[in-house]
């Protein structure tokens, strides 16, 4: 089955950090945009950050910037999302997802991406 596989997920107080792990399962990841998704119960998902396919290009959503760092390992074809300084209202499900589009372009978030995950949770709570 072509998806992703996330984990990394947990129970954290604020403060804390995560990595969360994103690997690609049944297709090659080197020719793909990789979006992160955050998903709140009642919320609607939310892109948070994406990273072009060499990785030199990433984009955050204001509400991270400077918090959380995308990263991608094409040969082990996984992307990662260090998550630093957390807050309760980082608490969520996280998804990973692909694009063929760039990264760079300002609708990036509101594409169909494809291969979506089952998501790994994340409970910021003391």
């Amino acid at each position: 089955q072509l998806q992703f596989v996330e984990s990394g997920g947990d129970l954290v107080k604020p403060g804390g950090s995560l990595r969360l792990s994103c690997s690609a399962s049944g297709f090659t990841l080197d020719y793909y945009t990789v979006g992160w998704f955050r998903q709140v119960p009642g919320w609607e998902r939310e892109g948070i950050s994406c990273i072009s396919t060499t990785g030199m290009y990433t984009k955050y959503v204001d509400s991270v910037k400077g918090r959380f760092t995308i990263s991608r390992d094409n040969e082990k074809n996984t992307v990662y999302l260090q998550l630093n300084s957390l807050k309760p209202e980082d608490t969520g499900v996280y998804y990973c997802a692909a694009n063929t589009r760039p990264c760079a372009n300002s609708g990036y978030f509101h594409y169909e991406h494809s291969y979506w995950g089952q998501g790994t949770p994340v409970t910021v709570s003391s």
